[in-house]
């Protein structure tokens, strides 16, 4: 399976993407977005801004959990990984978003959803 951008409706009519690997796992999630349209083009960001290795913000959370972010061109969160077992294991993710993102196919499953 190919690496994919699945973009979906939320339970509020708003629209949210994930970057999926081509082994399935999500590696990053959108930011929740107002329109398909906006949400459309989030998915171009990350692929214009993803290779940019001084895009992603290496971060913790309160509990210790290393994850990261993507940031627009803007400084806006575009978004943002999973938690993380170690800081090795989110520079790995890191690296699959840029390896991913720029060639990954969109798959538009808010159209058939039903809210």
């Amino acid at each position: 399976m190919a690496a994919k951008f699945e973009l979906k409706k939320t339970s509020n009519e708003k629209f949210v993407f994930n970057l999926l690997a081509s082994n399935g796992q999500v590696i990053l999630t959108s930011e929740t977005y107002d329109s398909r349209a906006s949400a459309l083009q989030g998915i171009e960001s990350v692929k214009k801004h993803a290779p940019d290795d001084a895009r992603f913000g290496r971060l913790s959370a309160r509990n210790g959990a290393p994850y990261f972010t993507l940031k627009a061109g803007n400084g806006q969160v575009i978004g943002q990984s999973q938690m993380y077992s170690g800081a090795k294991a989110r520079d790995a993710g890191i690296e699959a978003v840029q390896h991913h993102a720029p060639v990954a196919v969109l798959v538009d499953l808010s159209a058939s959803q039903s809210a």
